[in-house]
């Protein structure tokens, strides 16, 4: 079975559409490249373990959302391979912040202290960082190695396998790296990033999240349940 690493694989519904990558030269590079600094002593975001969580916790046909992130957060304990996530007992950044504020304004759910997303990618948002791993303290550090590539194959996936899905890309980088999905076949909504040099361009008040419930009903679909209630 293709694996990045001995303790890492595919979630089944991915690793049909996927596995194929793991055998390409990029995918191989990719592999190298992390040995190689694991070797070195760098300390590495998130654990390997947990790359593909995005990808385990949501299966392919259980997409609904799909929110892209860049990098994974790089200071000790956050990341956990969820994009904007953070994990329990990690205040949430300002990004993650905001994403909340316009939630609460959006639809009157009350801004959670907590910043762990684990049960909306339970529920079908798909939270994917185009890169998947990030040297500790050293932002962008993995961006150009492979990941990107990957996670094309990704969004090309869905884009084929699937109809109906809400694309939410914050920020100009999501905006080129979704440029491929159709509109045609899926909900694609554009806002600002949430960070706080940008929010108030346009995020904060962009009514996303009402919008992919909207969408998702209008499809048959249940809407999401944008609280952290378990």
């Amino acid at each position: 079975m293709p694996v990045l690493g001995s303790d890492i694989e595919l979630e089944a519904s991915w690793l049909v559409h996927l596995g194929g990558e793991f055998e390409q030269p990029y995918m191989k590079d990719l592999r190298a490249f992390l040995v190689t600094e694991k070797a070195a002593g760098k300390r590495i975001f998130p654990k390997g373990s947990e790359f593909f969580n995005a990808l385990s916790h949501t299966p392919l046909d259980k997409v609904k959302v799909v929110i892209l992130g860049q990098d994974p957060y790089h200071g000790e304990g956050q990341s956990h391979g969820l994009c904007f996530s953070v994990r329990d007992g990690v205040r949430p950044p300002p990004s993650l912040k905001n994403i909340f504020k316009e939630i609460h304004r959006d639809l009157g759910i009350a801004i959670p202290e907590r910043g762990d997303l684990t049960v909306w990618a339970d529920r079908g948002v798909l939270l994917l960082n185009s890169t998947l791993s990030v040297e500790s303290g050293m932002a962008g550090s993995h961006q150009g190695r492979g990941w990107e590539q990957f996670t094309d194959r990704v969004i090309e996936v869905i884009n084929r396998e699937r109809e109906g899905v809400v694309f939410m890309l914050w920020g100009a980088y999501a905006q080129r790296k979704g440029a491929i999905i159709d509109p045609q076949r899926h909900c694609v909504l554009k806002a600002p990033h949430p960070s706080p040099l940008s929010a108030h361009r346009g995020f904060l008040g962009c009514g996303h999240f009402s919008a992919a419930n909207a969408y998702l009903q209008s499809q048959g679909e249940s809407a999401i349940d944008w609280s952290l209630s378990e």
